[in-house]
C-alpha cells in the first residue's frame, strides 16, 4: 500500500478569522507540522523593540532578521516560539508586539528573508502553515490554499474575549486595531492580504470552530482523494 502524500496546506486570512486556532486543530489531527508565520514576525518584532531598532528602517530589520534565529518546537499547548534560543511564546502576544509586528511586515527586505525561512521550513510537505501571503507568495503551488474571512466586527469580538476582557473601551480599542492592520495588510506593496485565485473562501462569521474544523478537513480530504 502506498504511502499518502504528505500535502503542504496553506491557511490565509486577517486578523481574528480563526487562522491559528484553525491551523492547529487541522495539523493535530492530519498528524501534520503547523507553522505559524506570523509567530517569526512577531519575534522580529520583539527583538527590533528590544534592540531599540526603528520599525521604519527596512534594512536595519533585515539585517535583524538575518542575524536571528528562530524556532517553531510543539508543545502540548501549541507552538513554542524560540527567539534565538529563549522561549518567547506568551511575551510575542502581547499588545505592544503586536502592533509592531504589523508594522515590520510590511517591509518587502524582511518579507524576503523570512519568507525564504518558511519555504525551507515547509518544502517537505506535511505542514499546516498560517500566515497572510501563505498561499501567494509563500507556496504559491500549496495542495491546499484556504483562505478564512469573517465580518470585522466579529473579529474585534473575538480578539476582545481572547484578550480576556469585555468592556466597551476595550472593544473600540480593538475594533481600531483590526480595521488598521486591515488597512496595511490589504494596501503593502509586498504580498498585500487577499486570496489566492485557487483559494477557498471560508466565512467563518456565523460559524463555530468545530464547524469551520470540519469544513476544512472535508477540503483536505477531497484533495488527498484525488492526488490518489
Amino acid at each position: 500500500m502506498s504511502t499518502p502524500r504528505r500535502l503542504i496546506i496553506a491557511i490565509d486570512g486577517p486578523a481574528g478569522s480563526g487562522k491559528s486556532t484553525i491551523a492547529a486543530r487541522l495539523a493535530r489531527k492530519l498528524g501534520y507540522v503547523n507553522l505559524e508565520s506570523g509567530a517569526m514576525y512577531r519575534a522580529l518584532a520583539l527583538k527590533a523593540l528590544e534592540q531599540h531598532v526603528p520599525l521604519d528602517n527596512a534594512e536595519a530589520l533585515r539585517q535583524l532578521a538575518e542575524r536571528s534565529t528562530m524556532q517553531l518546537a510543539p508543545s502540548e499547548e501549541g507552538n513554542r516560539m524560540l527567539l534565538d534560543g529563549r522561549d518567547v511564546s506568551a511575551r510575542i502576544r502581547e499588545a505592544d508586539v503586536t502592533a509592531a509586528a504589523s508594522l515590520v511586515s510590511v517591509h518587502p527586505a524582511v518579507r524576503q528573508v523570512l519568507v525564504a525561512r518558511q519555504r525551507e521550513l515547509g518544502a517537505g510537505g506535511g505542514v499546516v502553515m498560517e500566515g497572510r501571503d501563505i498561499g501567494t507568495a509563500v507556496f504559491p503551488h500549496a495542495d491546499v490554499k484556504i483562505f478564512l474571512d469573517a465580518d470585522p466586527n466579529v473579529r474585534a469580538e473575538r480578539r476582545v474575549l481572547q484578550n480576556g476582557s469585555r468592556s466597551a473601551e476595550e472593544a473600540r480599542r480593538v475594533q481600531a486595531e483590526i480595521a488598521a492592520r486591515d488597512e496595511r495588510d490589504r494596501n503593502r506593496a509586498a504580498s498585500p492580504l487577499l486570496p489566492a485565485p485557487d483559494a477557498v473562501i471560508v466565512d467563518t462569521t456565523n460559524k463555530t470552530i468545530d464547524e469551520v474544523v470540519a469544513e476544512v478537513e472535508r477540503i483536505v480530504k477531497k484533495r488527498l482523494e484525488s492526488a490518489g
